[in-house]
């Protein structure tokens, strides 16, 4: 081990390696998997750290190729490669809700990723480990790193801290957390969940998660809007996923009020999830089928076009059934970024980047009435709407993916010297 070691500090170049481990990693190009994880590994070369990732296998994808500059490589856990449905298509905590039989696949692909982080740091090749997710990343992350004297980081996006509850996984969170050298979080919210789950944490970090610096195509924005909407009716956008903590019932609930008023109104709906079904039967009993569109999933590079192309975001996030809030929200610092006016529930992160009249307006959660009379405001008020727009686009320059690449840069580097001086000692 020791001479593992020794490889990882004896590099030539300035440039350090770093193997990041995550459940979830577009599995090829144009996939519907969010692509924020592999924005930051991108990034993080242009601070001298060179990224490899690891990831569980899915059918359909490579075992190994280089993404955009990225090595990646994908583990198998199971066969037949069909199999493997735990991960991806909306993430691992829904496809396990949906699925309860995929709770008999978890042990594999812990075991499975625990090998493959151990025989990649065995290398020596890496000067830190980064896990994204605290399970089950982070705690095969910390029995992997230990022995072999790596730094280990996690970051936690929130999901995981707010759900998987319990006695038993608790304690898995709270080993994992306080045995790393460094954690980030994504949000105030998140924050302060980790800080309940581990008060003793090494150092913490509050890093939010950027948004690439991307341009629109005027071109595209301007079909779309042909496409969508209804003479001179407003463009009303969500993007997210289907599910419970998003409040997208709420969304329709609203769109029924708002259609009394202005019966040209459309709402589009970007994402796919469990209750794009349900969410379509309720749309026909408020009768606005023709005023709500649900396009399924939208590949992100054209994600920017939808959100220039619509009048106004809405992301009406509340608390689900098991605590989960939306722990920070990227789409709503896309719109932001398109410069889109947003409205938005004041529950979890969301609050750390919409201050209510100065860069979005805030509702109450799960009040319908609420994000209809707000979206009537900003319609007649254009000065409200300019200035928030204008408060957006301020706020949105410090929640660039560079930034968020440069702090976890930091980080790396702080874990770094900090080994290196205890091995000193």
């Amino acid at each position: 081990m020791d001479n593992i070691k020794a490889k990882i500090l004896d590099h030539n170049s300035t440039k350090k390696r770093l193997l990041c481990v995550t459940s979830n990693y577009p599995r090829w190009q144009g996939d519907s998997t969010p692509p924020f994880i592999h924005h930051l590994a991108v990034d993080l070369k242009e601070f001298d750290w060179e990224v490899d990732v690891l990831a569980p296998h899915f059918i359909g994808a490579a075992r190994e190729e280089v993404f955009e500059g990225v090595s990646v490589k994908r583990f198998r856990y199971l066969v037949p490669e069909k199999a493997q449905t735990i991960c991806y298509q909306g993430g691992a905590l829904m496809n396990l809700q949906n699925n309860r039989l995929n709770y008999l696949k978890l042990p594999s692909l812990v075991v499975f990723e625990w090998l493959a982080i151990v025989k990649l740091l065995m290398s020596g090749k890496y000067d830190l480990l980064h896990s994204h997710w605290i399970l089950p990343q982070g705690f095969n992350g910390v029995i992997a790193s230990i022995p072999l004297k790596v730094p280990h980081v996690i970051t936690v996006h929130g999901s995981d801290a707010f759900a998987l509850k319990g006695k038993v996984l608790s304690q898995f969170k709270k080993f994992s957390l306080t045995h790393a050298d460094a954690v980030t979080v994504n949000s105030s919210a998140t924050q302060k969940q980790v800080l309940s789950i581990a008060p003793n944490i090494k150092s913490l970090n509050l890093i939010p998660m950027g948004v690439t610096n991307v341009q629109p195509n005027s071109i595209r924005c301007e079909n779309l809007r042909k496409k969508y909407k209804i003479g001179n009716g407003p463009l009303l956008i969500f993007v997210g996923r289907l599910v419970d903590v998003k409040g997208v019932e709420d969304l329709l609930y609203a769109l029924s009020i708002l259609k009394a008023k202005l019966a040209n109104i459309r709402l589009l709906i970007l994402g796919e999830g469990p209750l794009r079904s349900p969410l379509e039967s309720l749309a026909k009993e408020l009768n606005i089928s023709n005023n709500v569109v649900f396009t399924g999933w939208v590949e992100s590079k054209d994600i920017i076009n939808y959100l220039t192309a619509s009048d106004i975001f809405i992301g009406p996030s509340k608390r689900s059934a098991d605590g989960s809030v939306e722990a920070q929200g990227i789409s709503f610092i896309e719109a932001m970024q398109a410069g889109t006016p947003v409205i938005a529930s004041n529950v979890g992160g969301i609050v750390d980047v919409i201050q209510h009249e100065k860069t979005g307006l805030l509702v109450a959660q799960e009040n319908p009435e609420q994000v209809a009379s707000s979206v009537l405001r900003i319609l007649d008020d254009k000065e409200l709407e300019s200035k928030i727009i204008k408060g957006a686009k301020i706020k949105v320059k410090s929640l660039t993916s560079l930034s968020t690449a440069e702090k976890i840069a930091n980080v790396f580097n702080d874990c770094i010297k900090e080994e290196q001086v205890t091995n000193k000692n």
